[in-house]
């Protein structure tokens, strides 16, 4: 059973004046309601001008019956964050899946099947496309700890330099930049380009600076 606050995909099965009846793909199926007063924060007059049968939603689990095995979902609760950040770990997941099962496929007289690798790497990565994301960027070192064939985590981190780039950030910025040397030009573009910012002349005193990093912060 889902914990209570927790996010869940919920497909709506079957609607009624005083709620709807769901299942939880994440669960087997597991059956839900959905109270007519979880619908939404303003009162309903009806409740097909926000849900329909086959759609679906995510919500938050807030009442959890486990003699019962009973669940009840809330749509109301979910804020737009929130919802975004499931959406986007489910669409992380897949992804995270795909790419093992390719790099299984490149590996000949594979013993170990999918979901004991699948175990064995979320127990040290947390997920399966975290994995990936750091054989990427760490190489061997990444995978040390982990106990899978080498072929494999050889092509783990093959397959995941081919799918997964260092995110980047573009910086610009102007700047009035003043040097009293009778080389000032070639002085200031040699100080600055030390650190890999590109500089264009916009005429005295004024410069662009550009710089490629990987993130905001250290840009």
């Amino acid at each position: 059973l889902p914990d209570e606050n927790e996010l869940v995909i919920v497909v709506i099965k079957k609607i009624m004046p005083y709620g709807a009846f769901c299942i939880l793909p994440e669960y087997n199926n597991l059956e839900s309601f959905l109270h007519v007063s979880e619908v939404a924060s303003r009162w309903i007059k009806n409740i097909h001008e926000f849900i329909s049968e086959g759609q679906r939603h995510v919500m938050k689990v807030y009442r959890v019956d486990r003699t019962k095995g009973q669940v009840d979902v809330s749509l109301k609760r979910v804020s737009e964050e929130e919802k975004k950040q499931k959406l986007e770990l489910i669409r992380t997941e897949k992804r995270g899946e795909m790419l093992l099962e390719q790099a299984m496929k490149s590996v000949p007289d594979l013993k170990a099947d999918a979901a004991t690798l699948k175990s064995v790497i979320e127990a040290e990565f947390g997920d399966i496309y975290s994995c990936f994301k750091e054989a990427s960027f760490g190489g061997e070192k990444a995978l040390e700890k982990i106990d899978i064939p080498k072929e494999l985590k050889a092509k783990i981190i093959e397959v995941g330099k081919k799918s997964i780039k260092k995110p980047t950030v573009d910086v610009k910025a102007m700047a009035s930049l003043v040097c009293y040397n009778s080389t000032g030009l070639a002085d200031l573009k040699r100080i600055l380009e030390q650190e890999g910012v590109i500089v264009h002349y916009m005429g005295a005193p004024r410069y662009q600076l550009s710089l490629t990093a990987s993130d905001y912060k250290k840009a």
